[in-house]
Order: C-alpha cells, then structure tokens, then sequence
C-alpha cells in the first residue's frame, strides 16, 4: 500500500510541476549609463523575465556583445545565475567600457558626434541560455536604445 501511494504521489509530482516551459524573455529595462568620466563609460541593463514554472534554472550570458555607436566595445562574461521558480526577475547587464577603446579611425566621427551630442547609441547582442535538469534553451537578444551621457 506505501508503494502505491509514493509512485501516486511521484506521478502527482512529475504531472503536476511545469518544468519544460522556459522563463518569458520580456525585454530589456532600464539601459542607462550608470557612470561616465574622461577614462570609462559604465553601461547597464536589467534584462526581465518571468518564470512560469515550479522549479528554477540557471541563466548564463557569456558572449553577449555591447555595441556602442555601431562599434562592438565589450563582450559580457557573467556567472551563473539562478532562476527563482514562479517569480518575475531581472539579471543586470553591467559593462564598464574604456573610453580609448571608444576610438578608433572608423568611428572617431560617430564617437565625437555622440558625445558633442551627449548622446550613444547601445546595442545588446547575443544570446542568454537556460537550462534547468535535461533541458535548456537560448533567448536571442538584440536592443538598441539611445542613452544620454553626462561627463
């Protein structure tokens, strides 16, 4: 009779608790510059998901690329991070960019003209990948947005 009831409650378990559908990818929030000087440019971004499901995940979002005026600056590296289960969450994008990268000859003009105008044009591109248990999946990550920046 115990056994009966402990492979019940197991499929119970096992039916009852999504698992495979992947956390909604809404967007990111919130790019700004969080610090700007003569040496660096430190950028953020909150990407927002929601979860759906009874158990969390990892997210990880090595290899996402930030563009600054159309020229590639930085590459995100970050660590794991853990999807609360049947929650909406964030994960900063945070990236500090040298000025001296900023410059090159194919965008001295684009670079000088943003910030004569006080403005940048920020471009996440990449991928954010999930995995939970056997499964996993990538959301594809391409925003661009125009930030004002003040020196």
């Amino acid at each position: 009779m115990k056994r009966h009831l402990l492979i019940l409650l197991f499929f119970t378990l096992v039916f009852n608790c999504t698992v495979t559908e992947k956390p909604e990818f809404q967007g990111l929030d919130k790019i700004k510059v969080l610090n700007a000087n003569a040496q660096t440019i430190t950028i953020g971004a909150d990407a927002v998901f929601k979860n759906p499901n009874d158990v969390g995940g990892t997210l990880k979002t090595d290899g996402l690329k930030v563009l600054i005026n159309d020229t590639e600056v930085a590459t995100i590296v970050s660590e794991v991070f853990d999807v609360p289960s049947k929650d909406d969450f964030t994960i900063p994008l945070i990236v500090s960019v040298s000025t001296d990268s900023l410059v090159d000859r194919n965008s001295l003009g684009s670079l000088l003209g943003g910030l004569i105008s006080q403005r940048l044009k920020v471009r996440y591109k990449g991928e954010i990948d999930y995995k939970v248990f056997g499964y996993s999946s990538s959301y594809k990550l391409d925003e661009e947005q125009n930030i004002k920046v003040k020196l």
